[in-house]
């Protein structure tokens, strides 16, 4: 117990940039958050199919430049109150979904209260038959990209999201991310769960693929996977635990955000009854093996106050830009989620 609190006054202490002493070492804590923007369409017909036509001035939600601003400079506010004391720079990795070209992502990053964190942008157009993709947003200062691959799910009898798979450096330390949005539960949970089952496995199967070449490369998927944690894709597929303790080898998932849904809290709420589709699963390298040098101490769902609805039925659901036909100018229908990972390094070894 004694270490556990000298360990937590040192995180404390210890944001990004900042230094605090545990045998000579100094703690450093860094951000990997996921937001699904809920429908963040530019105004241009440009979906050769047609589907993003009620996201145009003259479609059904009469989307203009003014609506379009105020998602931007909503969902950048959300996003610029991501830090928190251990990391007051904002989280280094960000994936998003429901995206509708890189466009949209860059005008977004570029709105004045994301600016300082000089957000730059992996994205790429998938088949998905709405026309929304996955992307991810990375502080340059933090995470280096080394190289990206996009990964088809070939399994099911529509065209969906594609899953993207980002190699990089998180301050030096090899990672990888899977970036997802997978399929929905459109016709009913049950009817629907073989598609989101189908997508856990292509994600096992990148983890997999990554773990072939280099076993010692830690590995989160994330996303808004349309599943609880304790759902056959998320539980049985993919194979995220519960506790750490049940994690036995690096090849295995833990899920922190499993006990988060038991205690009540989620990210999208239906029918009063809430769900926690928003996760971020980390591979055993991050809880269980010791010689990894970043380690997960804390899950967070961002469930401020500001992000809240506060009308009728909907108080204390995500505020959302749409409900009933009726604009809220609102941020999302999901609470965004974040992972907190702490190492500690030596100041005299050379930077790598």
């Amino acid at each position: 117990m004694k270490h556990l609190s000298v360990l937590l006054v040192l995180l404390i202490a210890a944001a990004l940039g900042t230094q605090a002493q545990n045998n000579g070492r100094k703690a450093q804590a860094v951000g990997v958050a996921f937001y699904n923007l809920e429908n963040l369409f530019d105004t241009i017909p440009n979906n050769p199919l047609g589907r993003d036509l009620e996201y145009t001035p003259s479609g059904k939600n009469h989307w203009d430049s003014r609506k379009y601003q105020n998602k931007l400079k909503n969902l950048s506010y959300a996003i610029s109150q991501f830090k928190t004391r251990l990391t007051p720079n904002g989280p280094a990795i960000i994936g998003v979904s429901e995206i509708e070209n890189r466009r949209v992502l860059e005008d977004l990053v570029n709105e004045p209260a994301l600016r300082p964190f000089n957000y730059q942008i992996v994205h790429h157009d998938s088949p998905d038959k709405r026309g929304v993709d996955v992307g991810l947003l990375y502080n340059p200062k933090y995470f280096r990209v080394a190289n990206v691959t996009n990964h088809t799910l070939t399994a099911i009898s529509f065209a969906t999201r594609d899953q993207m798979c980002v190699y990089g450096y998180l301050m030096g330390e090899p990672i990888a991310v899977i970036v997802n949005h997978w399929p929905s539960r459109l016709g009913g949970q049950e009817q629907s769960s073989p598609n989101r089952e189908a997508a856990a496995a292509l994600s096992r199967h990148i983890a997999d693929s990554i773990w072939t070449i280099n076993p010692d490369v830690p590995v989160i998927v994330m996303g808004d996977l349309n599943d609880d944690p304790q759902d056959k894709s998320c539980a049985v597929v993919l194979g995220g635990k519960r506790n750490k303790e049940d994690v036995r080898m690096v090849s295995e998932f833990y899920n922190p955000f499993w006990k988060k849904l038991d205690e009540g809290i989620g990210t999208l709420a239906y029918k009063s009854q809430w769900n926690l589709f928003d996760q971020i699963i980390l591979s055993g390298h991050l809880v269980k093996n010791p010689d990894t040098k970043w380690h997960f101490f804390r899950a967070d769902v961002h469930n401020h106050e500001f992000l809240k609805d506060t009308e009728g039925s909907r108080q204390g659901y995500p505020k959302r830009t749409f409900a009933a036909g009726s604009y809220l100018n609102g941020y999302s229908d999901h609470f965004p989620t974040e992972v907190i990972l702490v190492r500690y390094v030596d100041p005299s070894a050379s930077k790598k």
